[in-house]
C-alpha cells in the first residue's frame, strides 16, 4: 500500500519537523501524555497487571529488518525485540515478501504490505487479555488468526561503495491487527529514522510502543513514538456504519503531530479508479468469495488494490483467503496455482510477470496500470475475454467471462464520471464510493439478518431449570421465500437476478463466516438469558427440597456456568455475575461445614 507524501498520513496540527526541535525526551515516554479514560470498567485494572512486552505484544508481534546480501540474497538481519520468534518457513516468508520483484523498478522509499500464514500454532500469554480486547473490534478488524500482516517500508538508492550498486533494505513491522493505514504511517516516522541512526533509535522505538495503552475498541489514543506523537481512535462494532468517528483536536493537543482519520481504510476511488466502470460485478465476485488475481506495476499498487477490494464488502467481513502481495516463492505457490483442481477461493495481488503465465487458467483478472496515469479510463467499459490476456504489459482492464446477477447501477458511474470531470477532490471521490459499497452490501445482508433473527426462540421459552433452547436451523427455501416480501428491493434501486445471487452466496465462505459469528452470538445471547433467569430464582427456597448430592451437583453446575460467563464475556446484565456469585456463596453456606471446605477449594487445573 502506497501512501505518498507527508500529507496522505492524516490531518496534521504540527509539522513533525517542528517536534525534531525539541528535547525529545520530553514528549517520548507515554506516561508523560494524559490519557482518556478508557471505555471499559476493567481494561485498566487488567492493564496494570501487563508484564514487559506485553503492551508492545498487543500491538505488534515483532519488528524485521530485512537487508539483501550478495551471496544470501534476501535476509533477516534483525528482529526486535530480541526474544520475539519466528519460525524458520516464517523467516523465509518475510525475506522474499518484504522486497519488490526485480521488474517492479522500485527506486527510493516503497511502502506496501503483505499477509503470511503463521508457520506454528504458538499461543501467546496475553490470549485470553487479547480475545477480550478485541469483543467490541468491527468483524473486518478483529486479529488475525492463524495469519500474520507485514508492513513494509523499502528503501533502494543508488550506492556506488557496494558492490551490487544499490543500497536494498526493508524495514517490517509483523502484526496480527489490520490498521493498515495506522501502521504504514508509523512507518513513515520510523523508517527514516532507522535508515538514518541504524540500530539504536529501533530499540528505543520499541520500548516507546511498549508504554502504549492497548488497543481497545473505542478508545481515543495518544501514542508516541521517536519524538512525535499519534492521535488515533480504534472504531467499535457499536459505530454506525459508514460514519467515521473524526478524532477531535483538543485543547490538549498541543505535543499531538499527527491526528488519524482511519487506522485502516484505504482510498477505495484511487484503487478502484483503473477499472471503475466494472466496480459493481468486482463487488459481486468478493461478495461470493471467487478466485481473483490483481496483477499490478508494484507491490504498493498490488497490495493496495486487494485491500480494497476485500473492504468493498463492509461490513460484511471477507472470510476466504487474501494476499496483498503474492510472490512465487510463497510457500502456498503450488497449492494456489496447481492447474489439477479449481482455483482456491483466494485474493492474490502479484507483480511477477511469470504469473500472466501460470495463472491464465484462473476465472477472474484484474489488471491495473500504473495508477499515476489515469487517462486510460475511459477505455475500460468492456469486461476482456481471458485469451486476450498473454503478458503482465496487457493493458489494463477486467478480465473474465463472470456474468454479473445485478443489472449495472449507471448512477454512480455517472456520479464519480461528473466528479473527474469537475476535478471533485479524492476524498470526497472515496466517501461517494465508499457509502455506495456499504449501501449494497446492507440491501443483501439485511433480508438474512431478518431471517436469521427468526430463528432465535421466544424468551418465554427459555426454563431456568432446563436447557437454554436450541437455534431453529437455517433452512434455504424457507429464507427465499421471505425474499418475496422483505428482499431487498425494500432498500436497493437494483433490479436484476437477486435470488441467483443468494443462491449462489449460501454457498460461499463468506455465508459460512457471516452464518458461524451470528449463530455464535445468538447461542451467547440465549446463554446470558438462561443465566439472568437462573439469577432471579428463589435458590434457597428450591434446594429444601433436595438432597445434599442434588444441591452439591446444583452449585458445581452452577460454578460452570459462571466460569462460562466470565471466559466468553456474556452479554448479561450489568450485577447479573456478582449476583450469581451470591446466589452459589449462600448455597454453599446451607450445606455441612466439610461439604463447604470443599466446594470453597478452588478448581485444579
Amino acid at each position: 500500500m502506497a501512501l505518498q507524501g507527508p500529507e496522505e498520513v492524516g490531518e496534521q496540527v504540527e509539522e513533525p519537523e517542528d517536534l525534531d526541535d525539541q528535547d525529545a525526551s520530553s514528549i517520548s515516554p507515554a506516561e508523560e501524555i494524559t490519557l482518556p479514560p478508557g471505555t471499559g470498567g476493567d481494561e485498566e485494572s487488567q492493564e496494570a497487571f501487563l508484564l514487559p512486552w506485553d503492551r508492545f505484544s498487543s500491538w505488534l508481534h515483532c519488528i524485521c529488518v530485512v537487508g539483501f546480501d550478495l551471496e544470501l540474497g534476501q535476509a533477516v538481519e534483525v528482529i526486535y525485540p530480541h526474544h520475539s520468534k519466528l519460525s524458520e518457513k516464517e523467516k523465509t516468508s518475510i525475506c522474499y515478501l518484504s522486497f519488490p520483484d526485480s521488474n517492479s523498478g522500485c527506486l527510493g522509499d516503497t511502502q506496501f504490505c503483505f499477509r503470511f500464514r503463521q508457520g506454528s500454532n504458538r499461543k501467546s500469554s496475553l490470549g485470553c487479555f487479547l480475545e477480550n480486547t478485541d469483543l467490541d473490534a468491527p468483524p473486518c478488524l478483529k486479529r488475525e488468526q492463524g495469519h500474520y500482516y507485514g508492513y513494509v517500508y523499502f528503501r533502494q538508492v543508488r550506492d556506488k561503495s557496494l558492490k551490487r550498486g544499490y543500497f536494498q533494505k526493508s524495514l517490517v513491522l509483523i502484526s496480527k491487527l489490520p490498521y493498515v493505514t495506522f501502521f504504514h504511517s508509523l512507518l513513515k516516522i520510523m523508517a527514516p529514522e532507522y535508515f538514518e541512526k541504524q540500530e539504536p533509535c529501533l530499540e528505543a522505538a520499541c520500548n516507546d510502543i511498549d508504554r502504549w495503552p492497548t488497543p481497545h475498541p473505542g478508545r481515543v489514543l495518544t501514542l508516541p513514538i521517536m519524538g512525535v506523537v499519534i492521535k488515533v481512535r480504534i472504531p467499535t462494532s457499536y459505530d454506525k456504519p459508514g460514519t467515521s468517528q473524526l478524532v477531535q483536536s483538543a485543547q490538549g493537543d498541543s505535543l499531538v503531530s499527527i491526528i488519524l482519520p482511519t487506522i485502516h481504510e484505504v482510498d477505495l476511488f484511487r484503487c478502484f479508479y483503473p477499472v471503475f466502470f466494472h466496480i459493481q460485478m468486482l463487488w459481486e465476485l468478493v461478495l461470493l468469495g471467487e478466485a481473483l488475481i490483481v496483477m499490478a506495476p508494484s507491490p504498493a499498487e498490488s497490495s493496495e488494490t486487494v485491500l480494497a477490494l476485500v473492504s468493498c464488502v463492509s461490513p460484511l467481513r471477507y472470510c476466504s483467503d487474501f494476499r496483498p502481495y503474492f510472490t512465487i516463492h510463497d510457500s502456498e505457490f503450488k497449492e494456489y496455482t496447481t492447474r489439477t483442481q479449481a482455483p482456491p477461493s483466494v485474493i492474490l495481488g502479484v507483480t511477477n510477470p511469470f504469473f500472466a503465465k501460470t495463472l491464465q487458467h484462473w476465472p477472474h483478472i484484474i489488471r491495473i496500470g500504473d495508477m499515476k496515469q489515469a487517462g486510460e479510463v475511459a477505455k475500460q467499459m468492456k469486461v476482456k475475454k481471458l485469451k486476450n490476456l498473454k503478458t503482465l504489459d496487457s493493458k489494463p482492464g477486467v478480465y473474465t467471462a463472470y456474468k454479473p446477477y445485478l443489472n449495472k447501477d449507471e448512477e454512480i458511474i455517472k456520479q464519480l464520471q461528473k466528479g473527474v470531470q469537475q476535478k471533485r477532490p479524492s476524498a470526497a471521490q472515496n466517501a461517494i464510493l465508499r457509502r455506495y459499497f456499504l449501501e449494497l452490501t446492507q440491501s443483501f445482508i439485511i433480508p438474512l439478518e431478518r431471517y436469521v433473527a427468526s430463528l432465535m426462540p421466544l424468551q418465554k421459552s427459555i426454563s431456568p431449570w432446563k436447557s437454554p433452547p436450541q437455534l431453529r436451523p437455517f433452512v434455504q427455501p424457507d429464507f427465499m421465500k421471505t425474499l418475496e416480501k422483505a428482499g431487498p428491493q425494500l432498500t436497493s434501486r437494483l433490479k436484476g437476478d437477486w435470488i441467483g445471487l443468494y443462491r449462489h452466496f449460501l454457498k460461499s465462505p463468506n455465508f459460512d463466516g457471516w452464518f458461524r459469528s451470528r449463530k455464535r452470538e445468538m447461542t451467547q445471547k440465549l446463554e446470558a438469558l438462561h443465566l439472568e433467569a437462573l439469577c432471579e430464582e428463589d435458590l434457597q427456597q428450591r434446594i429444601q427440597k433436595h438432597t445434599e448430592v442434588e444441591v452439591v451437583d446444583l452449585v458445581l453446575k452452577l460454578k460452570d456456568k459462571l466460569s462460562q460467563a466470565e471466559r466468553e464475556q456474556l452479554p448479561v446484565r450489568p450485577g447479573t455475575l456478582s449476583k450469581l456469585r451470591a446466589h452459589i456463596e449462600a448455597v454453599i453456606l446451607a450445606l455441612p461445614e466439610d461439604l463447604q471446605g470443599i466446594l470453597h477449594k478452588p478448581p485444579t487445573s
